[in-house]
Order: C-alpha cells, then sequence, then structure tokens
C-alpha cells in the first residue's frame, strides 16, 4: 500500500544537497505547516506563468540595465507587489502562495520571488542576507545594483552604509575606516535563504506563544542545521 510522504519527510529530501537546493520549491514548502493541502507544483506554476509574462515583455529589449527595469516595474508596477507595511508579522508575509495571492510580503519573500523573475530574462539576480533587512543584488555588466525588494528602490553606496549604521558595533565595524559594504552583499545561499525565513517565523510564533507552530518551524530550522545547540535546546524544551 502506497504511505504518502510527509510534509517535513518532502522538505527534508530538497535540501538534503546543500548546494543543489530548489530554492523556490523549499521556500514555498515552507506553508504545508499552516497549509497542508497546500499544491507546491501550483505555486511553482504560477510563478512560471509570472516568467513568462515578463520573458514576453523583454523580447526586444536589448541591454541588461533596460531588462532590470522592466522587471522592476513588471514586478512592482503592473503585478502590485509591495512590502506589507500594515501587518508586517503576519505569518503568512512568510508563504509564497499567500504572497503571490495578496501581493504583499517582507522583504525576504518579494526577493525570493523577483530574482526568480529576474533571472527568467537572463539577469544574475542574488538574494543578500543583509544584517536587519534581506535585499537583492543583480549583477550587471555596467556594474551591480542592489535593490530594497520592499519598494524596489535602487540602494546607493551611501544608502547601504547609512542601513549599516545601525549595526556597526555588533558587526565589529568601529572608527573611521571604510566599511567593507561588499562583504555584507555577497549573495546568500539557498539554505541561508531558508534558515532566515524560518528564523523570521520562529519569532512571530514565539512572540505569539503559538507552541504547536513554533516546533514545528523548528522540525525544519534543525534539519538544514542539526547542529545548532541553541534552536536544539528550545525544541527540546517544547516536548512533542
Amino acid at each position: 500500500m502506497y504511505d504518502p510522504v510527509s510534509d517535513l519527510s518532502y522538505f527534508r529530501m530538497l535540501v538534503r544537497e546543500p548546494t543543489q537546493i530548489p530554492l523556490l520549491e523549499a521556500a514555498a514548502s515552507l506553508a504545508q505547516d499552516d497549509y497542508p493541502g497546500l499544491d507546491l507544483q501550483q505555486v511553482l506554476s504560477q510563478v512560471d506563468t509570472l516568467g513568462q509574462r515578463l520573458a514576453a515583455r523583454c523580447r526586444d529589449v536589448q541591454t541588461e540595465l533596460a531588462r532590470l527595469r522592466e522587471a522592476i516595474a513588471f514586478f512592482y508596477q503592473t503585478m502590485g507587489f509591495a512590502g506589507n507595511v500594515n501587518d508586517y508579522y503576519d505569518p503568512d508575509n512568510s508563504y509564497l502562495h499567500k504572497v503571490l495571492e495578496s501581493r504583499r510580503g517582507i522583504p525576504i519573500t518579494l526577493a525570493v520571488l523577483f530574482v526568480e523573475l529576474a533571472r527568467s530574462v537572463g539577469l544574475e539576480a542574488h538574494g543578500v542576507s543583509f544584517p536587519g533587512h534581506f535585499l537583492i543584488k543583480v549583477n550587471l555588466h555596467e556594474g551591480p545594483v542592489v535593490l530594497d525588494p520592499f519598494t524596489g528602490q535602487s540602494l546607493s553606496h551611501e544608502d547601504i552604509l547609512e542601513r549599516l549604521d545601525p549595526y556597526r558595533r555588533r558587526l565589529g565595524l568601529t572608527g573611521e575606516h571604510e566599511v567593507p559594504t561588499g562583504l555584507f552583499l555577497q549573495a546568500a545561499s539557498a539554505r541561508d535563504i531558508l534558515l532566515r525565513m524560518l528564523r523570521n517565523l520562529r519569532e512571530i510564533h514565539r512572540q505569539q506563544a503559538q507552541v504547536a507552530r513554533l516546533r514545528r518551524v523548528l522540525d525544519r530550522i534543525l534539519i538544514l542545521d542539526p547542529d545548532d545547540a541553541e534552536e536544539r535546546r528550545l525544541r527540546d524544551s517544547l516536548g512533542d
């Protein structure tokens, strides 16, 4: 008799090879904790359709910069994606299928979707695990462009320095020496992105005392990072 694979086992299968994680599918699968009937292939199909629409818009666009501008206009203006300023800590902001439905999300989920679409038109786009606020970097022939996924705004070097300023002491950036911003703009791995998404959810569920939901999120974190002693202690404290 066929024994269906559990959502957690499926997630474990998706992430078992850290360098080959299918980020979009793995990120979409996080919602199965709260939406166990979620059809992941339908989510992937929705994103693929958006990519096809963007590709059609870019068919006669010659330069990378022009394609990036088309991608930004399509995502933020035509499709209306934006940061959820009214309910930032709603867990649905971390679930890709709900972000696709509402067109509202947090920086990291908006970035995952935007990067996928940008890559569909040949752009070298990456998520960036920047302190405090997830960013997007697009490498163009003219040089890198850094975007705030919450708004689609392009960030200057000065903007990046300003955003780093509150974290200077914590990051060991003291004195008047030039801040090595490039160190904080490296492409994040799929594993790191998933961990950041899950840790966002962990904090939301912990603050709201949602023990069952917190337990499920911690199970996923420990699949990705089984050696994290602090996460292990928290999970053990919650029991089964």
